[in-house]
């Protein structure tokens, strides 16, 4: 019996990126969605600390946001070279024009989503989150709810994180991807 090449292409998965506001779980949700489906794991963030050789802290106090945006979009766009993955990426990535454009044409973009309230919570759980740095957690996540929102919704696919177990997340991106 001879392969099918053309049911093992269709069959295949592109690159997932995770796209949402921090807190949303993209990273937690991420690492067991890559277990899974048995595919890697990877943090975008995690990858611009190492390429930068500086937290994510770091960069945006010596550089700005603008440098750090920069930094973002090359990181994913090196990340996302066809190899089917699941990528986490920081809060902003997909606001960028070009970092948005990438991973709408070369992987499927899952927009994790959640409630306000929910997002406080976690966010006050977490250090170094450079956005917040002496801010009020629920203004400024109000804020970049409103601004991000006309870009995350151009992701393909949305899945709404409650305060559910992890595998109710996970098991709602599975059924959108069709898995």
């Amino acid at each position: 019996m001879g392969r099918n090449d053309k049911y093992e292409e269709r069959d295949a998965l592109p690159s997932l990126v995770l796209v949402g506001l921090m807190g949303v779980g993209k990273s937690t949700i991420g690492r067991r969605l890559a277990a899974r489906l048995g595919l890697p794991f990877i943090d975008a963030d995690d990858e611009i600390e190492r390429a930068a050789g500086m937290s994510v802290q770091e960069i945006f106090d010596t550089y700005g946001e603008a440098q750090f945006r920069d930094g973002e979009r090359r990181v994913i766009a090196r990340l996302i070279d066809g190899t089917p993955k699941v990528i986490a990426t920081g809060g902003g990535a997909f606001v960028n024009e070009e970092t948005r454009k990438l991973i709408l044409e070369k992987a499927v973009a899952v927009w994790l989503d959640a409630n306000i309230d929910i997002l406080v919570e976690r966010v006050s759980r977490r250090e170094g989150r450079p956005l917040l740095k002496n801010r009020n957690p629920r203004d400024v996540l109000m804020r970049l709810a409103a601004e991000r929102q006309p870009y995350y919704s151009q992701a393909p696919i949305r899945v709404i994180s409650t305060d559910s177990p992890h595998d109710a997340t996970i098991d709602k991106i599975m059924r959108a991807i069709g898995r």
